[in-house]
């Protein structure tokens, strides 16, 4: 699943775009900016596509213009990578998106009060690379975090899927 989230700085606001494998509910691809862009839509599925074989994937978004513009559905119908999108107004089909917004509000913007782009920079890579992929207690994947649920999968002969 697909997603943005604004966070506040001291002059204004930066962009995450985030894509969530829900599977293992692992951040596979992310990218920062400072303008909502399908520019930055593609950072981060390029991100996700480098970490994940495609075959038999499914990418899941909402119907935003970064998701429909020709270069990001171009992207993924080259790499064969099915397109599923969420009937307008439908907020509940990127829940596991969303829920990661709101365990990244919690547990690392509110606890930081951003004054730069750097700031952001700095420590929302961190927190998602380190700290939710790494350490993050999931009660979905039997209280493991992703990175270790992903070891298990593969060690066990599961398949990685990416559901964006």
């Amino acid at each position: 699943m697909c997603g943005y989230h604004l966070i506040r700085i001291l002059n204004g606001f930066v962009y995450l775009a985030a894509i969530i494998d829900i599977y293992s509910r692992k951040i596979v691809g992310y990218a920062i900016g400072k303008t909502l862009s399908p520019k930055l839509a593609i950072v981060a599925l390029n991100m996700a596509i480098a970490t994940r074989n495609t075959d038999n994937l499914i990418h899941h978004s909402d119907q935003g213009i970064q998701y429909t513009c020709k270069d990001y559905i171009k992207i993924l119908k080259d790499k064969g990578i099915r397109i599923s999108m969420s009937g307008k107004g439908n907020p509940y089909d990127n829940a596991f998106v969303e829920s990661f917004f709101k365990t990244l509000k919690q547990e690392e913007v509110y606890l930081w009060e951003y004054e730069t782009f750097s700031d952001v920079i700095e420590r929302i890579p961190y927190f998602i690379e380190d700290v939710y992929n790494n350490k993050r207690l999931h009660s979905s994947l039997g209280y493991r975090p992703p990175e270790e649920n992903e070891r298990l999968l593969a060690k066990n002969g599961s398949q990685e899927c990416m559901v964006c």
